[in-house]
């Protein structure tokens, strides 16, 4: 099984909020990310910015409107 680690990029700078995360889920809010044994985790205002897949990574961005 394959987990991910999702970052938050803001001034060209990246800060890992997440690793393990086996779902991300988009909503008109923003992102919802889970994994095992953990509380799913709310990023309001936040978007997919890009994914790696081979890297095992996402990264999201502040949404802009």
């Amino acid at each position: 099984m394959c987990q991910i680690s999702v970052f938050v990029e803001e001034k060209g700078k990246q800060e890992k909020v997440m690793e393990n995360v086996t779902g991300l889920a988009v909503t008109p809010e923003g992102v919802v990310l889970s994994a095992f044994f953990e509380e799913p985790k709310n990023l309001p205002h936040f978007v997919i910015s890009r994914i790696d897949f081979l890297g095992g990574r996402v990264i999201l961005a502040r949404d802009g409107s």
